[in-house]
């Protein structure tokens, strides 16, 4: 499988290059960490202003984003993310792009069919879901640790769509952007019982340790959440990139707060310029 994130040389990062080129005038993507104006330990193109860094950093970094999609930083529009499956349409942009204050509450997932509206949501090893619908043009985002992803925000996400939009589940478009992967993220029977409610088809993205201890495919289960509601696997983007594998691309939660106690984060995006 081709990797769908390609790597751009500005502060875009990673680009969804198969949906922009498919779509004029769709920005969609994921940064890394590097380019940005940010000091250690969030060095330097940290999208997070919920983890101690400076918050004029981050507002540069949020702006050179914006800049380098060619769309206003009016169009910013985040939520405070909970690890929950609760999801919000967005109908005007501007929302916590300079502070946590006006931030969407309780938030982790967002969708709109609005022009010049960016929606963005914050990773560290998290799976990002990006939504598309190519007959009406609504556009989403999900952030899906392992307990949104469990609790099928990925389903929510698409009820969301079919009952607003009238979206057809089987023609949705679906990507799974850089997260932790299955090679990295070790996780207890804890989290497994709760990975075994999920979904059908749960083995295909566990692998099991000894002394109750699993290597869990995040990105592997949410595909299998996103077909189990209907959506064509033909129309599913997943990526390769593994967050904790490239730190040198990516900030890693598992791997580098347990150094420093600190990260930084990185944005995931998707939008419609204005005509």
């Amino acid at each position: 499988m081709n990797e769908p994130f390609m790597e751009q040389t500005n502060a875009a990062g990673l680009r969804l290059q198969e949906w922009e080129k498919a779509f004029p005038g769709l920005v969609a993507g994921f940064t890394i960490r590097t380019g940005g104006v940010s000091a250690e330990p969030y060095g330097s193109f940290n999208m997070g202003l919920h983890v101690g860094d400076d918050d004029s950093h981050v507002v540069t970094n949020r702006r050179l984003l914006a800049e380098s999609l060619e769309m206003s930083f009016d169009a910013w529009t985040c939520a405070d993310q909970v690890h929950g499956n609760r999801v919000c349409e967005v109908t005007a942009g501007g929302a916590g792009k300079e502070s946590l204050r006006d931030v969407i509450p309780a938030t982790d997932g967002l969708f709109t069919n609005k022009e010049g509206v960016l929606l963005t949501s914050f990773y560290a090893d998290c799976v990002p879901l990006y939504f598309l619908d190519p007959s009406s043009g609504a556009i989403g985002l999900a952030h899906a640790g392992w307990k949104g992803t469990v609790s099928r925000i990925a389903e929510e996400m698409i009820n969301a769509f079919c009952d607003t939009y009238k979206t057809k589940t089987e023609q949705l478009c679906i990507a799974i952007g850089p997260s932790i992967g299955g090679c990295c993220y070790e996780v207890d029977d804890r989290v497994i019982q709760e990975v075994r409610k999920s979904a059908r088809e749960w083995p295909h993205a566990v692998v099991s340790l000894k002394n109750g201890r699993y290597m869990l495919d995040l990105p592997r289960l949410n595909q299998e959440i996103l077909e189990e509601c209907g959506v064509a696997p033909e129309n599913i983007l997943r990526t390769g990139w593994c967050t904790s594998c490239r730190t040198d691309l990516f900030f890693s939660h598992r791997k580098e707060a347990g150094v420093t106690g600190k990260t930084g984060r990185m944005a995931s995006f998707i939008g419609w310029r204005k005509r």
